[in-house]
């Protein structure tokens, strides 16, 4: 499955991961690992391997096959270079159509607007191509840089989830936030 989306302005592209992308999103998990932690599950030594990177990406091959959830690569045009990652995962079909958004960006790349941009183009294809109803975020309230983000792009607070997922080691409270197909149409 070929999916591109581009983003001219701030000179970046989001397309799907594949397998041959392990080096790359190891490179970036490793050089992002103590800046990044804060926000991340902890994750066990065998994961920063070129292996275990294989592994997630051919997972995430399968469920993008079957619909379930989509891992996209956020790449800069120029370099060719993998910044980050944005994952449509969780989708509920039938009467439900939604989907939880995640995303995290290399620390060297923060800053510049290639987040919010990616997450719009995420959105968009999310929204038309998917036929989603709704998206939802959870985020931990201390994290102000990606609440901006969701805000950009125009996702309306909810409420907290309390100890939802547990993050470098504790079990962490959640801000919820959503974007439905209509919001995004009216922005």
């Amino acid at each position: 499955m070929q999916i591109q989306l581009q983003d001219t302005d701030h000179r970046i592209y989001v397309r799907l991961l594949q397998p041959e992308d392990a080096e790359a999103l190891l490179h970036m998990r490793i050089q992002s690992r103590d800046a990044n932690q804060r926000y991340e599950p902890q994750y066990p030594e065998e994961f920063f391997t070129k292996a275990s990177q294989l592994d997630l990406l051919y997972r995430r091959q399968q469920e993008a096959a079957e619909d379930r959830g989509y891992l996209f690569g956020i790449f800069l045009q120029e370099k060719d270079e993998l910044i980050g990652t944005i994952s449509i995962s969780h989708i509920v079909r039938g009467v439900g159509q939604f989907a939880e958004l995640g995303y995290s960006l290399s620390s060297e790349h923060q800053g510049h607007g290639y987040m919010t941009a990616a997450v719009r183009l995420v959105l968009t294809y999310s929204f038309r191509s998917l036929g989603l109803h709704r998206i939802q975020a959870g985020i931990i309230p201390d994290n102000i840089s990606s609440k901006r983000v969701v805000e950009k792009c125009g996702f309306q607070p909810e409420g907290i989830a309390r100890k939802l997922v547990k993050i470098n080691g504790n079990w962490e409270d959640h801000q919820i936030y959503a974007l439905l197909a209509e919001d995004m149409q009216a922005q």
